[in-house]
């Protein structure tokens, strides 16, 4: 079976964008492939600061996958640092790595276009990237089109390294580039995305969640009047009602005397029955942390015996000589 691993940053709460975009594919591919997920709180330090809000983030985002349907008998779930041998690796992939090739990264170079001071660990995020993922000898790691480059130069430093110490030790892992993803809109026709404040969490309380399907941005068009039926709330309603219920959602628009407000009814009571089971599996897992912690304790076990085993190559590959060699 080939190995598939992702990490997510615990930047903040997860929402439809974030499931229908990667999340629901993880969940759906468990019997396909050895799935290895985790929590990149490391990569998360280049911008989050906040230490409380790491920590919620962070357990959050575990609750949301387990809520989901993640299977930990199936699926290792872990966090990132809770696996060290992670940036142990980077430091050996640091110092075959050309600044060059750092300094072309999209999200690099973009950050710094828009005038944001950079720190080392945004230039440097490529190496961990690779890192996380050649740790593992990874066959495929899901990627949008637009993370490919990472995935790219994942592959580079991998070639590199195993030239230059005349191994083979790094597999070249593939992209398992998502096509066929639904681009989720927000609440303003954009796509959805924490940068813009434009989400919709499932995992939201009822009121929230009312509150942020309101917030769907439409015209003004009367209620008595037919409307575009190819609008936000339809584009999202999609996503959880059968082809025959959107068909009734369209022609309603059409026919006039149905207002906005009922379709965004319509769409919040969709959202609350896709969600109903892992809203309530959630709510009981929140009341469990022993249960999530003893999770995350065993991924990291299972995690740290393959990283150790590979970082012990790594550093016998370019000459680091340590006691552990000799037991």
């Amino acid at each position: 079976m080939k190995r598939s691993l992702s990490g997510i940053q615990p930047s903040g709460i997860l929402h439809l964008g974030n499931y229908f975009g990667a999340m629901k594919q993880f969940i759906d591919n468990q019997d396909k492939y050895e799935g290895f997920y985790f929590v990149a709180d490391y990569h998360s330090l280049t911008s989050l600061t906040d230490p409380k809000s790491l920590r919620e983030n962070s357990l959050n985002i575990v609750l949301d996958y387990l809520a989901l349907g993640l299977d930990p008998e199936k699926s290792t779930i872990f966090l990132q640092s809770d696996v060290p041998e992670h940036v142990e690796l980077m430091w050996l992939l640091s110092n075959i790595t050309p600044v060059g090739l750092l300094e072309r990264g999209h999200s690099y170079k973009d950050k710094t276009a828009k005038g944001f001071t950079p720190n080392t660990g945004l230039l440097t995020y490529p190496v961990l990237m690779a890192a996380d993922i050649l740790i593992y000898d990874t066959d495929l790691v899901p990627v949008g089109k637009d993370q490919k480059q990472h995935l790219e130069m994942a592959r580079d430093i991998a070639m590199k390294f195993n030239q230059q110490y005349e191994v083979e030790l790094f597999k070249l892992p593939e992209p398992m580039i998502l096509e066929t993803l639904a681009v989720v809109p927000g609440t303003d026709g954009q796509k959805m995305s924490k940068s813009y404040g434009n989400t919709i969490n499932m995992f939201a309380s009822k009121k929230e969640l009312k509150k942020q399907v309101m917030s769907i941005v439409t015209d003004s068009t009367p209620l008595e009047e037919p409307k575009n039926p190819d609008n936000n709330i339809t584009e999202l309603y999609k996503l959880f009602a059968t082809p025959e219920k959107v068909q009734e959602m369209r022609e309603k628009f059409l026919g006039g005397n149905y207002g906005y407000g009922h379709a965004k009814n319509e769409l919040l009571e969709a959202i609350l029955e896709y969600f109903g089971e892992a809203r309530a599996k959630r709510e009981e897992l929140a009341k469990n942390p022993e249960y999530v912690q003893e999770i995350l304790a065993n991924g990291a076990k299972k995690a740290r015996a393959i990283a150790k085993e590979k970082i012990m190559k790594a550093k016998a590959a370019v000459g680091l000589i340590g006691n552990a060699y000799n037991k």
